[in-house]
């Protein structure tokens, strides 16, 4: 994670710098060459920190979803003695090899107070013990429970590596049971060579060289960037996914990975929005109770999970 300034010192408001600040006296650019397990022990330290508390009237309780050879924990949100309308599978990010359950909790349970919806939060596994495809055979396992056992119109939500997740599961099961999908700064696998990949590969909070350690660390030794569970974009058919909206941050190099993905969709028939969220960064979520222009994108996602998962397109 870059922490220079340049071109971005005065293309992003001081209070986005005030973010990127904390963010980087917590987690510092330099800590990529750590050892995983030491990346881990800081990152989820800055987690802690940023962690704002859950909304009242939110229940959240963990389970374990049974899979071969190992199960998938999960978090469940819900309103208390307010039956939820629609559910929302949460893939949180960190590269594939950070973060769990408690580094997205209260972003979750905000989304369960915001929308009235049941959310359940995936932990699935981390590189570099397990490659792909294992959080992608975790995300998708989630989604066959959460389709299977819920009865409810079922909305596919995630931000950045979390993002990769949802659009694989949504083009691995697709005209199945997912009603829509929210897609947060993602990374989706788009061309490197053009684009935000370019104009913002030295952005704050990531880098072009980030993307490409994570990316590294995921991979096993053969992986195959043709892969679509591996790098969504890279699909020959985009036809018969669910409703989807992403929303991207205009200083973050993968922000052309979400106009790329819309437009994909809707060269194929299907029904896509996306939006550049303007001097915004990567992880802006964190920064939703302290910078007003992420309060208003995080206000935006919530509108957008809550009129999918009443079946309605909210643009």
């Amino acid at each position: 994670m870059t922490g220079r300034r340049g071109k971005y010192e005065t293309r992003l408001d001081p209070g986005v710098w005030a973010y990127i600040d904390a963010v980087n006296a917590w987690y510092p650019p330099e800590i990529i060459g750590l050892p995983i397990d030491k990346q881990r022990e800081i990152y989820d330290r800055m987690c802690r920190a940023f962690h704002q508390g859950r909304p009242s009237g939110v229940k959240a309780s963990d389970g374990l979803i049974a899979a071969s050879g190992h199960g998938v924990p999960i978090r469940h949100y819900q309103l208390a003695g307010k039956a939820g309308r629609a559910m929302v599978l949460y893939f949180h990010g960190g590269g594939f090899i950070l973060g769990g359950l408690d580094g997205h909790d209260d972003i979750c349970a905000e989304l369960c107070a915001g929308t009235g919806f049941d959310v359940v939060s995936v932990d699935y596994r981390l590189a570099p013990e397990h490659v792909h495809p294992a959080a992608f055979d975790d995300a998708l396992i989630a989604f066959e429970w959460a389709a299977a056992a819920s009865g409810l119109p079922l909305v596919l939500c995630g931000e950045s590596a979390g993002g990769n997740l949802a659009a694989a599961v949504a083009q691995a099961a697709r005209r199945r049971a997912a009603i829509g999908q929210v897609l947060i700064y993602p990374g989706l696998g788009g061309d490197e060579s053009k684009g935000s990949y370019v104009e913002h590969a030295e952005a704050p909070l990531l880098s072009l060289s980030d993307i490409a350690f994570y990316r590294d660390v995921r991979s096993a030794k053969r992986q195959s960037p043709d892969d679509p569970t591996f790098s969504p974009l890279r699909d020959s058919d985009f036809s018969g996914l669910p409703p989807t909206v992403i929303f991207t941050a205009e200083c973050d190099p993968l922000s052309s990975d979400g106009e790329t993905y819309r437009d994909r969709i809707v060269s194929a028939g299907g029904r896509a929005w996306w939006y550049e969220e303007p001097r915004l960064v990567h992880s802006f979520l964190r920064a939703r109770n302290t910078v007003p222009t992420a309060a208003e994108a995080f206000a935006r996602i919530i509108a957008a999970v809550a009129a999918l998962g009443r079946g309605e397109w909210p643009y």
